[in-house]
Formats: C-alpha cells, structure tokens, sequence
C-alpha cells in the first residue's frame, strides 16, 4: 500500500470512527458512512457505487450482520435488486459469492492484489451480499453464545429483519423487484427466507420487499434424494467401489446430511479413500495442494466450492489472506468485535453447532410455488457433493407438470447445458461446471441470471415452437 493511500485511509477511518460514535438516524447519512471509497490492490477506477456495514437484527444480543451492496454498472435504479448467499452453514458470502464467483472483485494469487471479474453480475442487477448468519464471515454477535445456537429458523427470522432495516437505510431499494440466489446449503436459507418473506407481506400488507423469485445452485434440497443422487454419482462416475455404493445407500440413504450417524461417518471416509485426491466440488479440474478435506467432512458440512477451470485453484486461500488484511477491515467499514480472532472463509464454531435442519424443504417449494414465485434451480454437472441427479430426484419429488421438456441450451452457439420448464419450476444445468456454477463458467453465468431476471426460457424459440 502506497503512502498516498496510507494517509487517505487515515484520514477516512478517522472520520469514520468519529461518525460511528454517534448513532445515526439520517438514511442518506448512514449510506455515506457506509460507502466504500476505494480498496486496496485496486489499482482500477470503477464505474459503480458500493457500500459496505452493519445492521443490527437483535438489539439485546448484540447480534450483527455484515453486508457489501455492489450497485449495478449502468443504471442501478431501472435494475432489480438481488440477495446473494452462500451456505455451509457457515460460510462467507463475501469469500466466495463476492470474491470469486458473481462480484466484481476477485482476488490474484498474491491475496493482495484485485482484478475485475468481467463476467460479475452487476452488470445486470444491484447485489447485496450478506454474511449470515452470525459468526459468518464478518458478521458477529456481542453474545458470543449465539454463535453456538444458529439454525435454519433463527437464520430465516434475522435475515428477513436485516432486509427490513436495511432497506430503511436504502429506502431507493422499497418496492424494487427484489430475487434471492444462493448455493449448496443455502438450497436451505433462499427457500426459507423466501417463505418468510411471503408470509410477512401477507400478513403486514407491507409491500417494501417485493419478492419476485429465488434461484438456488447445486443446493441442498431433500435430504434422501440428495443422498440417494450423489452416491449414484460418485458411482456411474467411477469414483467409488460397488461395495461402497450399496452400504452408502443402505446407511446413509435416510440420514441427515447435517448431525449424520457414525455409520454413514465411516462409510463416507471409506467412500473418500477410494475417490482420492480430486477436488470433489469439480472433479475434473485439479485440487489446491493439501487443501482437500475428506468426503465425510464435504458431505457433512455442505461447504461451497474451492476451484475453477481457468485459475489458480487455491482461490479460497487468496481470500484468506485478503479479508485478513487490516487495511481492508477499515475500508469495508469492518467493527473490531468481528475480527477479535483470524477471518476465515467457513466457521466451524458455527457449523458443528448447527441446531435445526429439516430434512426437506420440498414442502416450502410447493407453498412458494401456488404463492406464484418465479423458481428457478441450477446445477453444474460436475460436482459431486451435490450433483445434478441429486437435484433431478428432488425435483422429480415434486411431481410437476412438464411445460418445456428436455432440451440443450446454447451460449455462442455451444451447448451451455440442459434445461427442462416445469408448471412453477425451471431446472438448468451447466456443462462442465462445479459446484459453483459462476466461478467455473463465469460467462454461462452471466447468460443464465440474465435469463432468470427476464423470466426467459433458455430453450431457442425455435425449439420451443417445435413443441
């Protein structure tokens, strides 16, 4: 960091810190405070605004949950607005939705420097990422206790309150077309809020969250068929052996994927001895060196992605090393009480403590679908922590009528992937994509959210004529 931006830095944390200690009522106050000016290794001018904070969501425990709003290039007032999680449960929005899969910034194998990700997507949309739920990422509690009771329902029930206070803080958001999108175990939270979300309009007549939809990737659905998917995968794929793949099915088939038994625990290392050293989250692209946990673990905790196909794939240590860095805490307007221990991308306090994960969510599917959501679900077919014949058994489990049936979708006149529109679902696969989908085919990406925003099928019109 050069002496010029030292002393900027200085000068802005002062002010900072000095206007902090007040409380602010003011929203238009409140969002300077919250702007981000610059960060550091950005050696590139930007043509958008983004800020960067805290909102209270439970003023007795001192619960606190960061967010980074990246305003849209071009026009952010005519974009929707979009929410962008990441799952675990425990791991931050900011380390991998962020910093190498949809945001503008990403980070070089220095962990010092940044590049911009010509391929993120606020190109088309306003992105609001959030750490949740406390203990996640830069997200903190003044209750260190609450990070021993997080769960599928206190995430639900804060995060709908951080939308409802964030949005006073941005009242230019209330009423905007607002969509959730999320990955692997937030296969849990995008559903939930959504159905949280519904249910408060419903009830409050209060149209300021203007759910229009969610979408959700390689996400963690229904706990039997995922379990009964991804062990067909890991076998039709050559991964694991046949003994393996009958005592996967006989003890693991009705476990949970959060708090699994012991039985299913060993098969499951059984299961990663024979698979090796791949990355399982992408199996046909190389491993970081020595960064590989074993299946038991990935199975356990659900964790979001490591590698890509055009990268350095230890892209998870870069963020490490960046989001550690003090000057980057100042910039991102980062409380001290968050950073009392190193920043880590997953919080096992967090995960291992998990309380309450239901074995489904099929359930709120159904609820969201007569609610007249638009839902799509995507999956790049080469994970195998949760592979795309998982997600087609969940599917398959809701039983819905066929609109648009199985066909390939193009970008630049390749086969992108596959795609299959259901009465109030659509399935979209991604060719060649890991569990996540945007950092391993960042342009099909970017084809497929735009898609989703338009409410476009990615079938060709002629192909949908044909029908």
């Amino acid at each position: 960091m050069n002496l010029k931006w030292a002393v900027a830095r200085l000068i802005i944390l002062t002010v900072f810190n000095l206007s902090r200690s007040v409380a602010v009522t003011d929203p238009l106050e409140q969002q300077r405070l919250d702007s981000v000016i610059g960060l550091p290794g950005q050696d590139f001018d930007v043509n958008f605004t983004h800020f960067s904070g805290y909102v209270t969501v439970d003023e007795a425990s001192g619960r606190n949950l960061f967010y980074w709003l990246i305003e849209a290039v071009e026009v952010p007032e005519s974009k929707p607005l979009v929410l962008w999680l990441n799952g675990g449960p425990g791991c931050s929005s900011i380390a991998y939705g962020e910093a190498e899969e949809i945001g503008p910034f990403h980070i070089e194998s220095d962990g010092k420097t940044l590049y911009l990700n010509p391929h993120a997507w606020n190109r088309v949309a306003n992105i609001l990422f959030l750490d949740s739920p406390v203990g996640v990422g830069f997200s903190y509690s003044k209750t260190p206790s609450d990070l021993l009771t997080n769960g599928d329902k206190r995430t639900a029930q804060d995060s709908l309150v951080f939308l409802s206070k964030w949005l006073e803080r941005f009242p230019q958001y209330k009423g905007r077309d607002f969509y959730i999108i999320g990955e692997s175990y937030a296969g849990h939270y995008v559903p939930q809020l959504s159905q949280a979300i519904v249910r408060h309009n419903s009830a409050s007549k209060d149209n300021s969250i203007n759910l229009k939809g969610y979408m959700v990737g390689n996400a963690l659905t229904d706990d039997f068929h995922d379990h009964l998917g991804t062990f067909q995968f890991l076998w039709s794929a050559g991964m694991i052996s046949d003994q393996t793949y009958k005592l996967l099915n006989v003890l693991c088939d009705f476990t949970p994927f959060i708090h699994s038994s012991k039985a299913c625990d060993n098969i499951l290392d059984i299961a990663s001895n024979e698979m090796g050293n791949i990355d399982p989250y992408s199996i046909f692209t190389p491993p970081c060196s020595g960064n590989v946990s074993s299946l038991n673990q990935l199975m356990k905790r659900v964790l979001v992605g490591r590698v890509g196909e055009n990268y350095d794939p230890c892209t998870e240590r870069h963020s490490v090393t960046y989001f550690n860095l003090p000057e980057v805490q100042s910039a991102l307007h980062v409380h001290p009480e968050a950073v009392k221990t190193k920043w880590t991308t997953c919080n096992e306090v967090v995960n291992s403590n998990w309380l309450d994960s239901p074995v489904t969510v099929l359930d709120v599917y159904r609820e969201l679908i007569q609610a007249g959501l638009r839902i799509w679900v995507f999956s790049g077919d080469t994970d195998s922590v949760l592979p795309t014949a998982a997600t087609r058994y969940s599917i398959d489990a809701l039983k819905l009528r066929t609109v648009i049936p199985w066909q390939a979708w193009y970008d630049d006149g390749q086969v992108g992937g596959w795609t299959q529109g259901y009465d109030g679902l659509t399935l979209v696969t991604v060719r060649g994509a890991g569990h996540e989908v945007p950092l391993h085919r960042p342009k099909q990406a970017l084809t497929l959210i735009k898609a989703f925003l338009a409410g476009t099928s990615l079938a060709t019109p002629k192909q949908i004529s044909d029908m």
